[in-house]
């Protein structure tokens, strides 16, 4: 497509005054303004044909993009002219994109280097799912400004928006960077825990309580008992993906930011010998890996927690945790990722938490209403301000009501910023291993 640009158009304009004045003082003075007009549109032909040919450019095999949800990212396509002929300096792309892939920079400039100008799309994708890049259109202008040319490309390139593997994989390495410093490894950790591992000669400084009176006394000498940490625990990451879930926090959905969480939970419980499992849920129970051991099987929860869709339906705690609790041949931790808004919504659940308790150990996992906050903080400026502010107090202390309920029941309770919620969770996690409650 060949079109002229501004500057063509306001010359094109100039000659209409120009024509009005000369055909007042001469007679053919609609002469001059024709030939006015025919000398732009024929310099404007000059600059198209002086631009470069549309058919001279082509557009570079398509690469493999990557994106995981939350994570910026970009979309690089490359086109290049063809040929010996007349080329642009500079050219202009644009690109349309599934809105789920959130795309930050729809319009870029680019210089041609080498006959080559490369496209850098930066996107930040605010769902997982598979996306599509549809169309690029490239654009550049003649070297005197007047002719712009045009050329689409259909792009029809699918991207799939996995899970941020590389955040869990970052935040893992910096949780346990200590233990790589010293070497320390995840077989025993001794001095720690309740479980017998042996008799060693007594020290000055261990505790007096290790001594094992009865083996002190058959062999002459005091010896006190080793233990460490137990093992071969089960944890149970259950991730609500109800209606709730589904909605945005901090530009990205609750449920993916409590995979994010589960995933590092689990990666620590694998390392420290624990067997950890993902079960989600809404109205029903939609996944169910159960217990499984071993560092090879992070790389099984990782692809199974990507498969995790959203939903519209409301989640049906008593289902969902009778499910839960009926699977469970063992006393297990239990983390249950979910939100609620009010505690209408929340009496089911702290009624199906209060029969999961009986046998088991529940970590309930809730994000921080930052937004709820921010609105009961804010210096009031119009009476609507007020008002705002009155109600997002009367639900954070609905909300606050709910949590002193679960913790009376004997729930751990983790409530923690979106963007804090999977160190507080670990940090909750080591804090129940080294008080023995599991």
């Amino acid at each position: 497509m060949i079109y002229p640009t501004r500057r063509a158009v306001i010359l094109m304009a100039v000659g209409a005054p120009v024509a009005l004045l000369l055909g007042v003082l001469f007679p053919q003075g609609w002469q001059f303004a024709l030939l006015w007009i025919l000398a732009v549109v024929v310099l404007t032909a000059i600059d198209a044909a002086r631009a470069g040919s549309r058919k001279a450019l082509r557009l570079e095999p398509l690469p493999t993009v990557l994106a995981a949800v939350g994570r910026p990212g970009s979309a690089e396509l490359v086109v290049r002219f063809d040929g010996k002929g007349p080329r642009p300096r500079e050219v202009e792309g644009a690109v349309a994109a599934d809105a789920r892939l959130g795309l930050t920079g729809r319009s870029l400039h680019t210089p041609l280097h080498d006959r080559r100008a490369g496209f850098a799309f930066p996107f930040t994708p605010e769902r997982r799912g598979v996306v599509d890049l549809e169309t690029l259109w490239v654009r550049w202008i003649g070297p005197l400004g007047l002719a712009t040319k045009q050329k689409t490309f259909a792009l029809n390139l699918p991207v799939a928006v996995l899970t941020d593997i590389q955040l869990v994989r970052d935040q893992a390495i910096r949780l346990f960077a200590r233990d790589a410093m010293f070497g320390a490894k995840s077989q025993v950790q001794l001095g720690e825990g309740s479980e017998f591992q042996a008799l060693t000669d007594y020290q000055p400084g261990v505790d007096r309580r290790a001594i094992d009176w009865k083996q002190s006394a058959r062999h002459a000498s005091l010896l006190a008992k080793e233990h460490h940490t137990e093992r071969n625990h089960n944890v149970i990451m259950a991730l609500d993906c109800g209606r709730v879930a589904s909605e945005p926090v901090g530009g990205m959905p609750r449920m993916d930011r409590f995979i994010h969480a589960a995933l590092l939970l689990s990666y620590a419980c694998l390392r420290s010998g624990d067997r950890a499992g993902l079960f989600a849920f809404d109205n029903v129970a939609r996944i169910d890996t159960g217990p499984l051991s071993g560092l090879n099987a992070q790389r099984t929860l990782q692809t199974i927690a990507g498969r995790i869709d959203y939903s519209t339906n409301e989640t049906n705690y008593t289902l969902a945790l009778a499910t839960l609790a009926s699977g469970l041949k063992r006393r297990s931790l239990v983390v249950v990722f979910t939100d609620f808004a009010d505690t209408t919504s929340a009496e089911l659940m702290i009624e199906s938490l209060g029969r999961l308790l009986r046998r088991h150990l529940v970590l309930f996992v809730v994000m921080r209403d930052e937004e709820l906050e921010s609105l009961t903080a804010a210096e009031p400026v119009e009476p609507e301000d007020v008002a705002r502010s009155v109600v997002a107090g009367g639900l954070l202390r609905e909300r606050e009501l709910v949590l002193n309920r679960l913790r009376r029941m004997g729930v751990h309770i983790v409530e923690a910023p979106a963007d804090r919620i999977g160190p507080d969770v670990l940090n909750a996690y080591l804090e129940l291993k080294r008080r023995d409650l599991l």
